[in-house]
């Protein structure tokens, strides 16, 4: 089979004043969450789906401060040791301009829901609007299931607060007043084996819901936790919370353990910066001043004014007490036609590849294959990329019972999975407990291709099934992320699959890769080249054409290579759900390239590549954003898509998201994500339509199938390729 890559060609450089080129990406990315704010606004989205994007808009912010503004705020301290002078003081300037109008807007949505939802008899209230029975049941409620687990913090001149307080928690600060001193305490809102919102009993069916948060229940019943051990007249509280420095120093100790060095990382974490201090702005001037002081923040940089309830991630799981319209209805995952075929996984990979599309497809697909891989007496070996995994994987469970059953399992475990680290490190000691082969990739580089290897003996001989996709092997994120999987027993492609695994366990090799595009080996230089086929076809008066899909679009190098491209006359069409420091339609230079972003029920996760090339469409399947650290400093694994089908299949489904005039966001050179106009056009949500499409799809490959089946002439086996 031929390579889908030309050779480089000689291009121009763009040398664009930088400063209106390119935007921040800090900036850029405070505006797709944004665009997730916007979904709380629409009044198109049911109700209680609206109060969730507020939680998702929370959570994407607190994310923001431990990771970005901590970057910034590194660059600022560097620069001071410096010379002094730093952009970075600038762009910290914007971010907290442009934070604290995001939250003026999102308290405004939030008083603006609340109305809304007790308009529909659904009443979220504090401690202060509770009745009577309410107020002696939650005390019951307290003292019976959330008084265990709460052990307040006393505030004392020989204790320094910053290292005992958990990033990212909720705590209120409490001012027990008497007359002639103040005592502060701290207390930790649970987050573990608690429900975050309690509804409170009514007696009558169709009587008005009451809905209260585990804070207010606190506040309701910080009499009964702190009246036996201190004397007071009266008691204030309100709440804060602290958001540290998410990355942290690991020293590159060759004495040392990958491990090792991860697990002192996530001590050091507990202790790292603090980058953000939310507070609730009616907090009194003493109580700020104290906990500033405790927390040794000056800057006010750091101080976020807001509401008296700060983890407002958990809305992302709003209870619906209410009525089924509230909420969205569910889309059923479809079945595969392909794999549906066989009860065997690998005998329907075998005869042609398949292409799943997430959440629209059952994850159970791919878990059914690996667990069949586990007790199949013909498979001799299993390799697998793990880079996020749900808490109770079933992904897991089938390697180790692989190993019982005498096959080789290798699983490369990326302990720097943001965030996901201390799960990691537990499922490594797991893992290795029960004799799966456990690596960490290359110290140097986080390992985040998705891929799975499955060799089997069939008639003497080793024959490969991989699996390349863009999602993780979470069976929850399948749910919620869109992303897509691809099955293949194309052998050139196995084989090159091997070679990464081989990469990752031996990185001192050096492979060539004929249809793969390998991060940090390939990627740059191949990419590079496919752009400068599309610049030379539009020069020479042919069609040209490129479309991305992509979470984050912020690579400077590729970007101008985008902005030749358009310069050249090649019609670039992208979709980017992040961050993209692209700035499209500036007169000559960008006029060619069009951005949106769509941000709706699932989260825009798959990427994909699409280039004209003559009329031969080349298609690939990624696990690669366009962003530096991706395409240098990343272990990343993009393939092209061979089989006609499937490639028309993702071609489709672009135009389906390039035409969604709904839930499609332009990206724009002020960043004001205005909605794409609908003009006299039909209707199109293109999650929807992805939905109906694929179910469609899926109805014709069983049609063909029977067909196939019902058929005298011989069923196709899936040929092996010749070398190239």
């Amino acid at each position: 089979m031929k390579p889908p890559f030309p050779c480089a060609q000689r291009s121009s450089r763009v040398s664009p004043n930088s400063d209106k080129m390119f935007i921040d990406k800090e900036l850029s990315w405070l505006s797709f969450n944004e665009r997730v704010l916007q979904e709380a606004c629409d009044s198109e989205v049911p109700l209680v789906e609206r109060v969730r994007f507020l939680g998702i808009f929370s959570s994407n912010m607190d994310e923001f401060f431990r990771v970005r503004v901590a970057q910034v705020r590194r660059s600022i301290m560097l620069s001071s040791l410096q010379d002094g002078r730093s952009n970075s003081r600038h762009l910290m300037a914007k971010i907290q301009t442009r934070v604290l109008a995001l939250q003026e807007r999102f308290d405004s949505i939030y008083t603006e829901l609340m109305r809304e939802l007790i308009r529909r008899n659904i009443l979220l209230i504090n401690e202060g609007q509770l009745s009577d029975f309410h107020s002696q049941w939650l005390r019951v409620y307290f003292r019976d299931h959330l008084k265990r687990h709460i052990a307040p913090l006393i505030i004392g001149n020989n204790r320094s607060m910053v290292k005992h307080l958990t990033d990212n928690a909720t705590y209120l600060a409490v001012c027990l007043h008497s007359k002639d001193r103040r005592q502060y305490a701290l207390v930790e809102v649970p987050t573990k084996n608690v429900p975050r919102f309690v509804e409170l009993p009514t007696g009558k069916p169709m009587s008005k819901k009451y809905l209260i948060l585990l804070d207010n229940i606190i506040r309701h019943c910080l009499d009964d936790l702190l009246s036996p051990f201190f004397e007071y007249e009266s008691i204030d509280a309100y709440s804060m919370k602290l958001t540290r420095d998410a990355e942290f120093d690991i020293a590159d100790e060759l004495d040392q353990s990958q491990l090792e060095k991860m697990t002192r990382g996530l001590k050091q974490r507990l202790t790292a910066e603090p980058v953000r201090l939310v507070y609730d702005r009616q907090m009194p001037e003493h109580m700020l001043a104290m906990i500033k002081e405790q927390l040794g923040i000056s800057s006010t940089e750091c101080l976020v004014p807001g509401g008296r309830y700060h983890s407002f991630k958990d809305f992302i799981a709003f209870p619906n007490p209410g009525r089924k319209y509230l909420e969205n209805a569910k889309l059923p995952a479809l079945d595969s036609a392909g794999f549906q075929r066989c009860s065997n996984s690998f005998d329907a990979i075998a005869r042609g590849d398949i292409m799943l599309n997430y959440p629209y497809h059952k994850f159970s697909h791919f878990t059914e294959m690996v667990r069949q891989a586990a007790y199949d007496p013909a498979v001799k070996f299993i390799k697998i990329n793990l880079y996020r995994v749900a808490k109770k994987s079933r992904v897991m469970h089938s390697l180790m019972d692989a190993v019982k059953n005498g096959k080789q399992v290798t699983a490369v475990i990326e302990l720097r999975a943001r965030f996901d680290e201390e799960h990691n490190i537990e499922w490594t000691r797991i893992l290795a407990e029960a004799g799966v082969k456990v690596h960490h990739g290359i110290p140097s580089l986080k390992v985040h291709s998705k891929l799975c290897l499955i060799g089997r003996e069939e008639q003497g001989e080793t024959r490969l099934y991989c699996h390349i996709g863009s999602g993780n092997f979470n069976e929850g994120t399948a749910k919620v992320y869109t992303d897509l999987s691809l099955f293949t027993a194309n052998q050139e492609i196995a084989r090159e699959v091997e070679q990464v695994f081989d990469l990752i366990e031996h990185p001192y090799r050096r492979d060539n890769f004929q249809h793969l595009l390998v991060s940090p080996f390939d990627a740059r230089q191949k990419l590079t080249a496919l752009i400068d086929r599309e610049i030379l076809n539009a020069r020479c008066g042919g069609k040209a054409a490129i479309t991305l899909k992509l979470n984050n679009l912020v690579d400077e190098q590729l970007i101008n290579k985008l902005y030749e491209a358009s310069m050249a006359g090649v019609g670039v069409k992208l979709i980017i759900r992040g961050m993209c420091s692209l700035v499209p339609q500036i007169p000559g230079i960008s006029d060619n390239i069009q951005v949106i972003s769509i941000v709706d029920r699932f989260l825009e996760h798959s990427r994909v590549m699409v280039f004209h090339a003559g009329g031969e469409n080349l298609v690939f399947l990624c696990s690669a954003d366009w962003m530096s650290r991706n395409i240098d400093s990343r272990i990343e694994v993009s393939t092209p898509i061979y089989d006609p089908d499937l490639k028309q299949m993702i071609i489709d489904i672009l135009q389906l998201q390039l035409g969604d005039n709904t839930k499609a966001r332009i990206i724009n050179q002020d960043q004001s994500n205005p909605y794409r106009g609908r003009g006299n056009k039909r209707k199109v949500r293109s999650q929807i339509a992805i939905h109906q499409y694929l179910s469609q799809y899926e109805k014709q490959a069983k049609a063909r199938i029977k067909a196939e089946e019902t058929s005298s002439e011989p069923k196709p086996n899936y040929p092996l390729l010749a070398a190239s």
